[in-house]
């Protein structure tokens, strides 16, 4: 086993600090602007270059966060801020959109590139689909099994990475809109609002519109740390650490533990749980323990434990691990008038320093304490790694022990100085493309999906252009119908549901279906011979996306649907493009399940809803009991466009029917194709924000 390298978050120059100094081989951070975690201090470009020094000097790696959503009037700026990145001499990007990916690749091409878990990275063929994107690493989804982890390890090309530590989010990384839908700050943009801590509650028997007050929604932050031998085991690359929001303190006392870990030591677990937890931790998704005991709050006795512990996690990083070996060569002496000492570390770099006074002849053997002296590295980040003595005429001689201290500190001085050197990226010139602009005011064609045949009149089926369906559906779709019928996949696939889609594809291929809609990269590459066309997972918002993603042969595409009209209005890919006009919209996609708070998997009838502390119902369904499956969570408000149909600057618009009977889907498609306004409650979604 190799010890993985252990990644930390550094939200701040502070947490930065605190994260090197405790030992961590490299650091996360976000440039001002575009990242997952707007709401961190983050750095602007020359904060960057300064952490890169730090972090370089010491031995350290810098991955840079642009991994959030971005719009085409935001595309020049995201090149900028690629330029920043290769400027500072960082190390990689952690990247989610394809054209934050394609930026990279044409600005700064030796910057290694790593796929954001916001890309929701599950399977061996998510690992390899990156691969040839272009990718050096995988981050994966937190929701896997060790088992899972080892599949994708095994058969992945590239790195792959795994969070071991810190907050879970109960959706997969990606697939939430709650925070965007219900308050207005997109999770995807970087502005998680954190709803899914506020009251969510499965509980039975609630009044109808009585507020909910249980957290079904919160997890526990994850804990793998006692796994992280099972994980090198498996080939995982690098154990990442949750928490660019969090403190210094909690940096420091996850990066300690992990180190003894790795080192096969032991590590102090109170402190560990006393800096931050919400009850304690899990590991349930990790020991496919897939329960009610995953889920959890932070108390005020959490809160308590912390700021006990904050003191003694402070200790932690006062002074710095020393890891950087120096080697030591000593000349010169009494016949030479003084002597050099010459300081050089592994990468290279090498620096002189020459005494200031002459030696005198030495009564004794000068030669061990001038190794204790030379040895004396506290305080700086070297540790000595031998001394070649090589004394000239009469020997080294005598100096006083201040002498040989200040000349250890002028060169170790010097020698970290070099070392914080800056080395950029090579830049090539780029000039942003221009993109067409989607016409408007032009009446789109209308689709819908339907979660099963059934839910499909007739009668409707006729006038759609096309007609979506889960491909767990195929057979039971009319043979009339399947000429229009696009096979939708799952966003997620968990377990060896992968190999039997797959598997699926390949025996329906002659079926007569018009296509399938991936939600995933990993799709891209067991689909050949289909007709494909882009779902809601692949989460497009901007033209450099969407056009990449024709280039990978995608035929349409439906835009991500938190996506403002006016943003929509810029993506042309010279395919079709869609957006969703009516449906319940899904704010979380997630492995754990929420009813398991109250009811386990044998005793529930495939669903059930949660209160939340408006006194709203929440519906969710399960795709499959157990760790395999997936639970939606959908909005109880619907979006509606029927009435405003010609606003929408696309080729399509979907309607997208989940829990309704078949009686109302064929009310809402009538007020669709008659353009007219909805019936009751409903939203426009952020069709009209300034995003």
């Amino acid at each position: 086993m190799s010890r993985p390298e252990i990644l930390a978050p550094a939200g701040n120059r502070e947490m930065l600090g605190a994260a090197v100094f405790s030992g961590a081989d490299a650091v996360y951070l976000g440039l001002t602007g575009f990242n997952a975690r707007r709401t961190a201090g983050n750095f602007t470009p020359d904060e960057l270059r300064e952490a890169v020094a730090f972090c370089h000097a010491r031995g350290v790696k810098v991955h840079v966060t642009l991994n959030t959503l971005v719009y085409d009037r935001e595309l020049s700026g995201l090149a900028d801020a690629v330029r920043a990145v290769a400027a500072a001499g960082a190390d990689a990007v952690i990247a989610d959109d394809l054209a934050t990916a394609q930026l990279v690749r044409s600005i700064a091409p030796t910057l290694h590139l790593h796929g954001s878990t916001q890309m929701s990275v599950h399977t061996p063929e998510g690992a390899k689909e990156l691969a040839a994107l272009g990718y050096d690493r995988v981050i994966l989804a937190r929701e896997l099994s060790l088992e899972e982890i080892r599949a994708v390890c095994e058969a992945s090309p590239i790195e792959v990475e795994v969070f071991v530590h810190g907050a879970l989010c109960m959706s997969v990384s990606g697939q939430c809109m709650m925070s965007a839908f219900l308050g207005g700050r997109s999770g995807n943009r970087g502005a998680c609002a954190g709803p899914c801590r506020l009251p969510f509650d499965a509980s039975a028997g609630l009044k109808p519109g009585q507020p909910g007050k249980a957290c079904h929604l919160s997890l526990k932050d994850m804990d793998y740390i006692p796994h992280l031998r099972e994980l090198m085991d498996a080939g995982v690359a690098s154990v990442k650490i949750e928490g660019r929001l969090r403190t210094p303190e909690y940096a420091a006392a996850v990066v300690m533990a992990c180190r003894a870990v790795c080192a096969g030591q032991p590590y102090d677990e109170k402190l560990v749980r006393d800096i931050f937890s919400r009850s304690g931790f899990t590991d349930g998704y990790l020991t496919n323990r897939n329960d009610g005991k995953m889920f959890g709050v932070r108390t005020e006795a959490d809160a308590a434990a912390t700021r006990a512990a904050t003191p003694k996690a402070r200790e932690l990083f006062r002074r710095e691990l020393q890891r950087v070996p120096v080697h030591y060569e000593l000349s010169g002496g009494v016949e030479d008038g003084g002597v050099k000492l010459t300081a050089r570390d592994d990468d290279g770099h090498r620096v002189s320093v020459y005494s200031a006074d002459e030696p005198q002849p030495a009564q004794k053997d000068p030669l061990p304490g001038i190794e204790r002296a030379l040895g004396k590295t506290g305080g700086t980040p070297f540790v000595m790694d031998g001394l070649a003595a090589e004394p000239g005429e009469g020997g080294f001689g005598f100096l006083p022990g201040s002498a040989w201290n200040e000349l250890r500190r002028e060169a170790l001085d010097k020698l970290l100085e070099k070392r914080s050197e800056v080395t950029p990226h090579a830049v090539q010139a780029f000039e942003m493309p221009t993109y067409p602009a989607h016409t408007v005011g032009q009446l789109p064609a209308l689709a819908a999906r339907f979660a099963n045949a059934a839910q499909c009149p007739a009668d409707a089926a006729e006038k759609l252009q096309y007609l979506i369906f889960p491909i767990a559906e195929a057979e039971s779709i009319p043979a009339a119908w399947r000429g229009k019928t696009l096979l939708e996949l799952p966003r997620v696939m968990f377990g060896r549901l992968e190999q039997k889609t797959a598997a699926r594809l390949d025996a329906l291929q002659d079926a007569g279906f018009a296509g399938t809609v991936v939600n995933n990269p990993a799709q891209l590459r067991y689909t050949d011979g289909w007709t494909l066309y882009g779902g809601l997972g692949l989460n497009i918002t901007n033209p450099m996306s969407a056009a990449r993603y024709a280039s990978l042969g995608v035929q349409g595409m439906l835009l991500q649907p938190e996506t403002a009209l006016t943003a929509m209005q810029a993506v042309a890919p010279g395919v079709p493009t869609a957006a969703l006009c009516y449906g319940h919209l899904p704010l979380m996609l997630t492995r754990a399940c929420p009813l398991r708070n109250v009811r386990d998997c044998g005793k529930c009838p495939g669903g059930g809803t949660l209160r939340d502390r408006k006194g709203r119902d929440f519906t969710v369904t399960c795709s499959a009991p157990g760790g395999a499956g997936v639970r939606t969570v959908f909005n109880p408000v619907p979006l509606y466009m029927g009435e405003r149909l010609r606003e929408l600057p696309v080729d399509v618009a979907v309607a997208a029917f989940t829990t309704e009977t078949p009686a109302r889907v064929s009310q809402i498609l009538d007020l669709l194709f008659n353009a007219q306004p909805f019936d009751s409650e409903f939203t426009r979604g952020l069709y009209y924000t300034n995003n």
